[in-house]
């Protein structure tokens, strides 16, 4: 599977955003989809899943600001992000699960800031 994340860019606090990951390869295979984020100097975190029943699971830090969700044909993923704060600058990956394999895309920045 091969990941491409697109969308980041740079925000005022309070704006939105939405990113996208391109899905490609053996897509049918996926058990579930996330959305990762790295700030600079921290540890990569989890921002949301969503797993192949459209159920989403989201870090208590963006619950009710972001959305998590995939397109019918399951090959994009999303992330809209509201209320953006300068907390929510990072690096944003896309993941894909596959049984127990991991698939990591390349990051888009987001930085917010006015």
């Amino acid at each position: 599977v091969q990941l491409q994340a697109s969308g980041g860019g740079l925000v005022h606090p309070g704006g939105s955003l939405r990113l996208s990951c391109a899905a490609s390869g053996n897509i049918e295979a996926i058990n579930y989809m996330a959305w990762y984020r790295q700030a600079p100097g921290k540890e990569r975190e989890f921002v949301a899943r969503i797993y192949n029943s459209g159920t989403p699971l989201y870090a208590g830090s963006v619950q009710g600001r972001f959305i998590i969700s995939r397109d019918s044909a399951k090959s994009t993923l999303y992330l809209q992000m509201n209320s953006l704060t300068p907390e929510d600058t990072a690096e944003y990956y896309c993941h894909a699960s596959i049984v127990n394999k991991s698939y990591w895309g390349q990051g888009t920045q987001v930085t917010v800031s006015s």
